[in-house]
């Protein structure tokens, strides 16, 4: 049974409709960015991944219908993910025991991105859409379908998206006005010289791309069994002084297939493959191929829904991952390494009249396996568990708690990393005896579902054991950042930033409010939100880097007829409270606004005008979760126009 995001014990979000539509970027977490607790790593518009309550990298899993994407977005914030938002019909943002079925070293959350190129019904008639729209800040050209038809008991699916960006307009300079020092508390690319500090625009920032996907399924009366295959091409910069452009090209197989009641005491068994073929140049400004990435990964996994058990409604599964992933070349800091993990996991929940009861658990066994003897093997057994209780006290309010204990394996690239990386400008030394990483999650919400006022609070404590981060380096504690040249060699105008792997204990904990003002039923709502993270590093550590700053935002919503209107302002706070060796982020408030008209022909057929501008105020909007933040102001003023 599907339930609301309102009705869920753990903090769920689902982006769909015209909300997708209207908040669509060309990056993943640029795209996600202003949903409650989520934030961009926005490494220029190519590169952008979701971070969640201050979390990023591997700790937040990125799936494509339900299977990772896998790609290598989580190796390093200048790699993207390879999943298009045009071509997608929702995206979710899951947290709670549903994690676990996904990994228990999600310890910050699941984003799932839905494509549908799988079919799993049949369709009456040709049904899908289609999209395109304009940008003036990015001279953005962009168009996207999808395409679904059935024959018989075959059904098909057919989509595909092109778009292309310029170099973006910025209010102002790039490089941040009156920069520290070159090697005073400089953990970005302050240390550009000022005949790269461009007016006006950000070189580099343009990006190509395209893609194209079919699938086909058999719809029985049981069940359905479909594959698809999907091409995706994608070009981008990396706006820093080095001027590197990404050539992305990535070749997807899936296969899914659900079957109901197989045997006695399964109600459903789903079967969900994917396998791809990922390679990656980065290019350096002469064009040639500096580093060549390449990633061939199998991920399987099995789920089977039992008939309740003592009034238990549940399923459990298992979890088959393989990746090889190599980088040859200048930038090749991590060795080839072979990846393997086994997951096993349970998932159960039991509903009474006003109380549901839900509870999860994972055992994980995972490998890191460096080819050619170049490092030391490693095996890690990861146990993961998750319980949430949902309490309907009074009609229209609910009380949701969720306890959840998680173990993550280190990533290859913590274990192993030993160079200097160009995307980042930083020297970065992994260490491969790293334990594994555990978080005990505490998750309190409290919310009224209906009525002319709605309203939810949600309040959390995530305590660490062992947290990996980077660390920036200060050999002589004199508070100034090492540098050193690409050979590793302190240098105090070096290119690159020192930064070690570390471990430490770590606390984070914050909250997300938002209410919904019913003005006019049908007509007229405003809404009304705010979320604040805080990471602290145990032992007098300080901060954790690059954490969220605290914003406030203001939604009006008016439709009248055909014509639908939003005013969004979102006020970000500066974050004074960095990291060691990081700089203060300055705030910045972001106003947009749109207006829609929907033309009907039939009810189900219809084409929708759309008109926004975004950063009204031209304001200077730099991202403090960004290694770029003081090299790469978000676009400025912009005018948005498109048809679906």
């Amino acid at each position: 049974k599907d339930r609301s995001e309102l009705d869920m014990a753990q903090p769920v979000s689902v982006l769909q409709g015209d909300q997708l539509r209207r908040k669509r970027e060309v990056s993943l977490g640029d795209t996600l960015s202003n949903e409650l607790g989520v934030a961009s790593s926005a490494f220029g518009p190519g590169a952008g991944r979701p971070i969640i309550r201050a979390l990023d990298g591997p700790r937040i899993q990125v799936l494509e219908n339900g299977i990772g994407t896998l790609d290598i977005s989580s190796l390093s914030p200048d790699h993207a993910v390879s999943v298009e938002t045009l071509n997608a019909s929702q995206i979710e943002i899951l947290r709670g025991p549903a994690t676990l079925l996904y990994g228990g070293g999600a310890t910050g959350g699941v984003v799932n991105v839905v494509t549908d190129r799988i079919p799993n019904r049949l369709f009456k008639t040709l049904e899908g859409n289609a999209e395109v729209r304009g940008n003036t800040a990015t001279e953005e050209k962009s168009g996207s379908f999808n395409i679904n038809k059935s024959f018989g008991p075959m059904s098909w699916s057919l989509g595909g998206f092109k778009r292309s960006t310029e170099d973006y307009s910025i209010p102002g300079r790039a490089i941040k006005s009156n920069p520290v020092p070159t090697h005073h508390e400089d953990e970005d690319h302050e240390h550009s010289s000022t005949s790269e500090n461009s007016k006006n625009v950000l070189r580099n920032s343009a990006t190509d791309s395209q893609g194209l996907s079919v699938g086909g399924s058999y719809i029985g009366e049981r069940g359905f069994l479909g594959g698809s295959i999907s091409l995706m091409e994608n070009k981008y910069g990396i706006p820093t002084p080095e001027m590197a452009r990404v050539d992305l090209t990535q070749a997807r197989y899936n296969l899914s297939g659900e079957l109901n009641n197989p045997v006695i005491g399964i109600e459903k068994v789903k079967v969900r493959t994917g396998y791809n073929d990922y390679k990656h140049n980065e290019i350096e400004s002469t064009g040639e191929v500096a580093t060549r990435f390449r990633n061939h990964e199998l991920e399987t996994r099995a789920e089977f829904l039992h008939s309740p058990i003592a009034k238990f409604n549940g399923l459990f599964g298992v979890q088959l991952q393989d990746r090889k992933f190599s980088a040859l070349g200048e930038e090749a800091i991590v060795p080839i390494t072979q990846s393997r993990s086994t997951g096993v996991f349970l998932v159960e929940e039991r509903n009474w009249e006003n109380f549901r009861f839900e509870w999860g658990g994972r055992y994980e066994h995972a490998t890191r396996n460096p080819q050619h003897n170049i490092d030391q093997a490693r095996a890690f057994d990861l146990f993961s568990g998750s319980t949430s209780a949902f309490w309907a006290f009074t009609p229209d309010y609910s009380l949701g708690l969720t306890a959840m204990h998680g173990q993550r394996a280190p990533a290859i690239e913590e274990l192993y990393v030993n160079g200097p990386h160009h995307g980042t400008a930083t020297f970065q030394n992994g260490d491969n005896t790293l334990h594994k990483e555990s978080n005990n999650n505490f998750d309190l919400s409290l919310r009224k579902t209906s009525g002319l006022m709605r309203w939810k609070v949600n309040a959390f404590v995530n305590r660490f054991n062992r947290y990996i981060f980077f660390r920036n380096a200060d050999i002589n504690n004199d508070r100034i950042a090492d540098r050193v040249d690409d050979e590793g060699i302190l240098d105090l105008e070096g290119e690159f930033l020192v930064q070690n792997l570390s471990q430490t204990d770590a606390t984070f904990y914050g909250a997300e409010a938002e209410v919904i003002f019913t003005l006019k039923p049908d007509n007229l709502d405003l809404r009304l939100f705010t979320d604040y993270v805080r990471g602290k590093l145990d032992k007098d550590n300080g901060n954790v880097p690059r954490t969220t700053p605290q914003r406030f935002g203001f939604e009006l919503n008016y439709k009248s007829g055909p014509l639908t209107t939003n005013l969004t302002t979102i006020h970000v706070l500066r974050q004074n409270k960095h990291a060691e060796l990081e700089t203060n982020t300055s705030g910045y408030t972001l106003l947009n606004l749109e207006a829609s008209y929907l033309i009907k022909q039939t009810r189900s057929n219809g084409f929708r005008f759309f008109v926004q501008g975004r950063n009204l105020l031209d304001e200077e909007m730099r991202v403090h979760t960004s290694f770029l933040k003081n090299f790469a102001p978000l676009p400025g003023r912009a005018l948005v126009a498109g048809l679906r």
